[in-house]
């Protein structure tokens, strides 16, 4: 990636990547963004502007920026229409320079791409150039905040600090057996990125800075099979700015449904509403009021250029269940157990169960030929992200059968790799007592390093906790509430990084910020192996990736002086 150091009114100083002050870089970010919350809070949107000129004008914000989209987010490694991706230092340090020059910056149209969905449809995406995508980052920094602020705690998509556990876990609470809220209509809004009524959206940014950039943004259009279209409507879905976009339209859902709530909670309301991006669910107490909510959320989404997807969308009574996110939610009749006669169990859905069974059967496929090595290596990091996320819920029944069709696929593959071997001979040689942990001595693996294949039962159901009420990161009063949240992802890892992230407290000992920001972790020899460094506990810390190729580069270019 080639940029020109001499442009008019360009800055002539050069970043080194390997250099960066990060710890310094992300707290200046975090404070601005503190600071920006905090004048919204207060109403003060004159301070609140200048505050988002100022995020707009940080070389913190643009060195943040250009290492969330290059290095952390996914799509990385995936160019746009001008063919270019940064994957070097020296090429981050460069396009952090041609962020710093002062011109009228033209946004380019995205490239579209499509990907399948999950009923079989194609999904298109607009992946946007590096550049814009890093100019995104630094703008929804400067508007994230503000708007985190307003934002209803009913809301989990695409939001700091909040995902599709606490989704579930908020309809865990209005769907118990007690709940007076039986009937749901389950809605999906169809398209919508794609069909965003962009005049609506510019209006209610109103006169905020960034604005004209996400004009451009919006107007950029795409190119397909090298032919240019024009985008009237909607934003590109595959751009970093695109879901706070999509957010700022569908913010005031709650007030158009009549449910109220407070900073720390909700008040007592005739309806209930869980909304993660596009998909969302509404508790009411009839049949009738279910109807009357989807025509009033019809008529809401209009006005944006939005409508529900009718062959996605309907009503339903808790005992008929509904799917949301994966999970399954359903009232099951229990005589008996409960008062009401009704339990609920929130499981994970058949449809997504078969998916992934689906997957480990590709992922077993492609081992033939191959050692036990590779078979734990590649299976094991799927087996305990798959049993991280779904363990919140009813699944114990869900891992069992898991656990009975992995044994399968295990002894189809032995048997495949020996086939003049014996059941005795090829039982010693891959089944044992592997796990020291556990008196079971049916568990796969390699004999010779002592490395096994995990079981999915041996991930025990833990309730997530939900967020509480419109809590946002960029609270600063809520500093200690978040680190602890943060902190609770620790169980999540391996045995043996659990260990050295609990010490470090879950922080990153180069950046200082989060290990669990979705970089890779690796473990770094605080004194190399080359000179003489153990693979022991208190010569390791937990460091993200691109941390760890840091620090390596600042140790050779230490011992080369």
């Amino acid at each position: 990636m080639q940029i020109d150091n001499n442009l008019a009114n360009g800055a002539n100083t050069s970043t080194d990547w390997n250099m960066v002050d990060w710890p310094k870089a992300q707290r200046m970010v975090r404070n601005l963004r503190q600071r920006i919350f905090r004048a919204t809070c207060k109403s003060n949107f004159k301070k609140v502007r200048s505050l988002q000129k100022l995020m707009l004008r940080s070389q913190s914000n643009r060195l943040v920026s250009v290492r969330q989209v290059t290095q952390i987010n996914h799509g990385a490694k995936t160019p746009g229409l001008d063919k270019v991706v940064v994957k070097t230092p020296a090429a981050r340090g460069k396009l952090v320079d041609e962020l710093c020059q002062y011109q009228t910056w033209k946004a380019q149209p995205a490239k579209r791409v499509y990907i399948a969905k999950a009923n079989g449809k194609m999904r298109p995406l607009g992946i946007v150039s590096i550049r814009d995508r890093c100019l995104q980052a630094i703008v929804k920094n400067a508007l994230e905040p503000s708007w985190e602020s307003r934002f209803e705690a009913s809301s989990y998509g695409f939001r700091p600090g909040r995902g599709t556990h606490d989704a579930m876990y908020r309809i865990y609470t209005l769907a118990n057996a007690r709940s007076t809220k039986k009937w749901v209509l389950d809605a999906d809004i169809s398209g919508a990125f794609d069909n965003i009524c962009q005049e609506y959206l510019l209006n209610t940014l109103g006169p905020t800075p960034g604005r004209e950039l996400i004009r451009q943004w919006l107007k950029a259009g795409y190119v397909e099979k090298g032919v240019f279209h024009q985008t009237d409507q909607g934003t590109a879905q595959g751009g970093v700015i695109s879901p706070l976009l999509l957010n700022i339209t569908l913010h005031g859902m709650e007030q158009a449904l009549g449910i109220s709530s407070s900073e720390t909670g909700y008040k007592p309301s005739k309806r209930a509403l869980v909304k993660y991006a596009d998909d969302l669910v509404v508790f009411c107490k009839t049949q009738a009021d279910a109807q009357a909510a989807k025509q009033e959320l019809s008529q809401w989404l209009a006005e944006r250029g939005l409508s529900l997807a009718e062959e996605k969308t309907r009503i339903v009574h808790l005992t008929e269940g509904f799917n949301f996110l994966s999970f399954n939610v359903k009232h099951y009749h229990k005589p008996g157990t409960t008062k009401t006669g009704w339990k609920l169990l929130i499981k994970p859905s058949k449809q997504a169960v078969q998916k992934f069974r689906n997957r480990l059967k590709q992922e077993w496929l492609q081992f033939k030929g191959k050692n036990v090595k590779a078979v734990l290596s590649r299976l094991n990091p799927i087996i305990r992200g798959w049993a991280n996320y779904n363990r919140t819920e009813v699944a114990k029944k869900c891992f069992s059968d898991l656990d009975r069709y992995m044994y399968n696929r295990e002894v189809r593959y032995v048997k495949r790799s020996h086939p003049k071997k014996s059941w005795k001979w090829l039982k010693a040689r891959y089944w044992g007592k592997l796990n020291l942990d556990r008196e079971d001595v049916w568990v796969f693996g390699d004999k010779q390093t002592k490395r096994y294949l995990l079981k999915f039962s041996w991930f025990p159901i833990e309730r997530h906790i939900l967020v509480k009420g419109r809590a946002s990161p960029d609270d600063p009063e809520l500093k200690d509430y978040w680190k602890a949240r943060q902190t609770k992802k620790i169980k999540e890892l391996i045995p043996s990084k659990q260990r050295l992230a609990q010490k470090q407290q879950g922080l990153c000992l180069v950046c200082r910020q989060t290990l669990f920001n979705e970089e890779e972790l690796h473990a770094h020899h605080k004194i190399a192996k080359a000179k003489g460094g153990k693979n022991r506990y208190e010569n390791l810390s937990l460091v993200h990736l691109f941390c760890h190729q840091q620090l390596h580069a600042k140790e050779k270019v230490e011992d080369e002086e």
